[in-house]
């Protein structure tokens, strides 16, 4: 017994299933501390400390530079596990889902940015890749109350060819490597164009698609309630009950028992006829009171 909740330790307090996945009362109970969220704040805690160790002793020092390589490796890396683990083990919160698009863009940004602060990259590699993301993150709100897009794998080879390219810009490096960086630097710039030219065009076909289905449901509505106001059965509903108006007639005709008919008989009204028929007044009084 350590004393500690099980919420404070990471945990939702359910053991796991066999497998190693939570069971169903885990899910709806996953702590804020749990290993997948905390994997995400130690990437946006790498952030800062990644630009400090890029930029110590001017920013081209090569023992420097490689520290800084390792801090982000390690952030690079728990990209990988912290989503994969948040779906493993449903320890998907509402904190990690706003924080791990942040934590990538921001370890990807500040290696760019940094390096271009630097002289090692170009300007307009930074500009492509950062407006590509600014722009799909901006788009994915666009379409979010029709549908999600979702990660495709052309999206994926992207985000490694980035990290990559990033990576080997992060070290010192000459001679052929360097020549091999500048080239995987040029395919991460391509799939980040193409992957993000993609995903303009699902947002658009799901978009319209959403928009035609919605459109569809108003319309089968609209024509459902037409035919339901059009219905012989609406014609029935108006009339009532058939056999009232015949005692309520009678009585009102002045036949034997037509005080007994009034007083709890309906309100009646033909449909169709010329002439309602119009009940007395107790057994209008009769009626409202029974409403």
């Amino acid at each position: 017994m350590t004393g500690v909740p099980a919420s404070a330790a990471g945990g939702s307090g359910a053991k796991p299933v066999r497998g190693g996945k939570l069971g169903t009362a885990a899910v709806n109970q996953a702590s804020l501390w749990n290993i997948a969220n905390i994997l995400t704040m130690v990437r946006l805690l790498l952030v800062p400390g990644f630009v400090l160790l890029l930029f110590h002793n001017g920013g081209y020092d090569p023992v420097w530079r490689s520290f800084a390589w390792a801090a982000f490796a390690v952030a690079m890396i728990t990209d990988l596990f912290d989503g994969h683990l948040a779906r493993a083990y449903n320890l998907v919160t509402d904190f990690g889902k706003i924080a791990d698009p942040i934590a990538d863009k921001a370890i990807m940004g500040a290696a760019l940015v940094s390096l271009s602060v630097l002289g090692d990259l170009p300007w307009w590699i930074t500009g492509v890749i950062l407006a590509r993301e600014l722009g799909i993150t901006l788009m994915r709100f666009w379409v979010i109350r029709h549908a999600v897009i979702p990660a495709s794998r052309g999206g994926k080879l992207k985000t490694l060819a980035q990290g990559t390219a990033a990576g080997m810009y992060v070290l010192v490096l000459t001679g052929p490597l360097a020549t091999l960086r500048f080239w995987m630097m040029m395919v991460a710039v391509v799939l980040t164009v193409v992957t993000g030219l993609d995903y303009v065009r699902q947002a658009v076909v799901l978009r319209r698609r959403s928009l035609a289905a919605e459109r569809a449901a108003v319309g089968r509505t609209a024509e459902a309630l037409n035919e339901a106001a059009g219905s012989p059965g609406a014609g029935v509903a108006d009339a009532g009950a058939v056999a009232g108006p015949a005692s309520g007639a009678s009585g009102a005709s002045g036949a034997p028992g037509a005080s007994g008919a009034d007083a709890s008989g309906p309100a009646v009204r033909v449909s169709g006829g010329s002439t309602p028929v119009e009940p007395t007044v107790g057994a209008r009084d009769g009626a409202d009171a029974e409403r």
